[in-house]
């Protein structure tokens, strides 16, 4: 073996979280970024800075991280994630790549607001009744998502530590101007979720949204609960 193909092995030894993105952007490349699968939902609601949308249920593959940061925590969630997808199951199944990636921000202190993060993937029609299971050492689990209503706001550029906070804010501004005012669900074990749906190679057109669980009927489309005041 010659000292140039010794190198090449050693790094991508080194860094394969690298190569995880080298592979990511080779797929967008070849356009599939555009074709693949996606949580299915209707908009009930649009206004000028935010929309509510009508999730129906699905399953999730979700990964818990321990990390202050929402960068370092996505990084780390992803890349189990993404073993995952590659065939790191019992089954040694290959799904197929979906989109958003999403990361839930559980409350918390810190200058993020967050004492841990939720990195999940949304699982392909084929394996939504029955996801293979995970290997152990990746500490992941299937996540059920019920049927619910969501309050999206869209930003552009890379999500990262220092916007995440900011774009949630104004979400909540919006919502505070809106009969969806201190409509924001307490169900739900986190406070907000950034959906990042673009590969890292993709520098612009980035797409990226904030997402709020609102207290709504979902049976009435999603229409805001009024409370009678008498």
């Amino acid at each position: 073996m010659c000292e140039r193909e010794r190198e090449r092995e050693s790094g991508e030894m080194e860094n394969p979280r690298l190569s995880m993105s080298v592979v990511m952007g080779l797929i967008c490349v070849v356009g599939l970024c555009n074709a693949i699968e996606s949580p299915q939902y209707t908009v009930a609601h649009t206004e000028s800075e935010f929309e509510i949308r009508l999730y129906r249920e699905s399953t999730w593959m979700s990964a818990p991280v321990r990390e202050i940061s929402f960068q370092k925590a996505t990084r780390n969630g992803f890349h189990r994630l993404f073993q995952f997808i590659q065939g790191a199951n019992l089954n040694f199944s290959r799904i197929a790549m979906t989109a958003p990636v999403l990361t839930s921000i559980v409350p918390g202190a810190g200058p993020l607001h967050s004492s841990a993060y939720f990195v999940r993937l949304y699982l392909p029609v084929k394996f939504q009744a029955d996801p293979p299971t995970p290997l152990p050492e990746l500490d992941l689990e299937p996540y059920p998502w019920d049927s619910r209503c969501v309050a999206v706001r869209k930003f552009s550029g890379f999500a990262r530590d220092d916007n995440i906070v900011r774009e949630a804010e104004k979400l909540a501004i919006s919502l505070a101007r809106s009969p969806w005012a201190n409509s924001t669900s307490s169900e739900t074990s986190y406070g907000y979720s950034i959906a990042q749906y673009n590969s890292p190679f993709r520098l612009i057109g980035r797409v990226n949204e904030v997402w709020v669980d609102i207290d709504a009927s979902v049976v009435d489309g999603c229409k805001p609960i009024v409370i009678a005041i008498y």
